[in-house]
């Protein structure tokens, strides 16, 4: 059986009508060699015009309509980090650490200037864990994941809550499950308002406006913060909440779908959530290092879930950040680092006869917009039992040119993947 490597590169894709993008600009001889056996088209990863944030266009390209199985980040980023929730009792939200200045409340930073360590945000998570809410009958369990990132658990005594509660971080708003990024968000904190007329919801939104200001008036003053103002860093002062969420999704398992073992390499929370969820073995990545170590260990968990899984999906966040950081040049730099760190070793080093590749990225961050858009995305299918469109590089210009034309959805993609390769196997 032919084995695939399904690559994702986080946010590489662009702006498709740009005279040049970073993955047309990148020096990537690697995936040129792919491309080279490859057929080539376009995606949406959800849907025309969605702009959809990692987690949702994740669960799309792994073959499930988000529109029928997402029950909302909070859930996957809970269970990733080994959060069990009792269902429609809690809400799970992914949060973030951000900064707010204290004298106008106005948002300063998302994302804490990108500088809180792990270990910094731990002890601010210890800090508000257990927080009272609702006269003692509500609750929150706080739980720091990587850097800014952490989990938050809002749960009453006495009554059901729902998930249907909108962002109070104001850069994603909800739109059904599935929150999409909003292009220069206001510089606010959102109320969280319900998303249903139901009592459930009603109190959710209660419970997490409560959490955001009682959470504000512990950190604010946290020895952590009060260190990082003498050191000159933003304060990590108050707590974004988006994607609520009361149960994980219930998904048939990929080896039942397709007949084929997959493996996952992981780095979020919500990567291994997404993993567990969709029955896949959750190998964690190595998160410290330098950012060759860290693709070099990538590389050598490829190739070892190769040797006993049938299918391995890669997800490299590399690209994505210097796109929402408005740098060029950055992103050119990151798409270069895994072509010559991961790519291409890894090309020399399995039979190429025997593996497929199936390269996309998740979402367009287009470095113009500095955040996630709704542009088609490019994917390439490689492997040298296919005819190939006789392209000569990955990028979305030469994907528009591809046999394989353009896709409504994300999820179609690894159903056409296994027919192409299956259908060649046989030919």
């Amino acid at each position: 059986m032919v084995k695939l490597v399904y690559l994702v590169l986080d946010g590489a894709a662009d702006d498709p009508s740009a005279s040049e993008t970073p993955l047309m600009a990148a020096d990537t001889p690697g995936l040129d060699e792919l491309a080279r056996n490859a057929r080539m088209g376009l995606h949406y990863s959800i849907a025309l015009g969605v702009a959809p944030e990692s987690d949702a266009a994740v669960l799309s390209l792994l073959g499930y309509d988000p529109e029928k199985h997402y029950t909302g980040r909070g859930p996957l980023e809970a269970l990733g980090a080994g959060i069990r929730i009792r269902e429609n009792y809690e809400v799970a939200f992914r949060a973030n650490f951000a900064t707010v200045d204290e004298s106008t409340l106005e948002l300063v930073d998302r994302r804490v200037g990108r500088s809180l360590t792990s270990e910094e945000a731990k002890l601010l998570a210890e800090a508000v864990d257990g927080i009272e809410l609702d006269g003692g009958r509500g609750y929150a369990r706080v739980r720091a994941t990587i850097g800014h990132r952490a989990v938050v658990v809002l749960g009453h005594r006495e009554h059901r809550l729902s998930g249907e509660v909108d962002n109070t971080d104001p850069a994603y708003v909800r739109k059904g499950k599935i929150s999409e990024a909003v292009p220069n968000p206001p510089r606010r904190v959102r109320e969280a308002r319900p998303l249903e007329e139901t009592e459930e919801a009603r109190l959710a939104a209660r419970l997490a406006n409560e959490f955001t200001w009682k959470a504000h008036e512990v950190l604010k003053n946290h020895p952590v913060n009060l260190e990082r103002v003498r050191r000159g860093l933003l304060k990590a002062n108050i707590i974004l909440l988006r994607d609520a969420g009361s149960q994980p999704p219930k998904l048939k398992p990929l080896h039942q779908v397709f007949s084929a073992r997959f493996a996952a390499i992981t780095e979020m929370p919500v990567e291994k959530g997404i993993a567990i969820a969709a029955g896949m073995y959750p190998a964690e990545a190595l998160m410290a290092g330098s950012k060759e170590e860290r693709l070099t260990d990538r590389l050598r968990l490829t190739l070892k879930l190769l040797e006993s899984y049938d299918a391995v999906y890669v997800h490299l966040k590399g690209p994505d950040e210097p796109g929402h950081d408005g740098d060029f040049e950055g992103k050119v730099r990151e798409i270069e680092l895994i072509d010559r760190h991961y790519v291409q070793p890894l090309l020399d080093r399995v039979d190429l006869d025997q593996v497929a590749f199936l390269v996309t990225s998740d979402h367009a961050t287009p470095w113009r917009l500095r955040a996630h858009s709704g542009d088609p995305i490019p994917f390439m299918v490689s492997w040298r039992g296919l005819a190939p469109d006789g392209l000569q590089g990955f990028n979305e210009k030469a994907a528009a040119k591809g046999s394989l034309g353009v896709l409504s959805h994300g999820w179609q993609l690894l159903p056409l993947t296994f027919s192409l390769i299956r259908s060649g196997s046989q030919s």
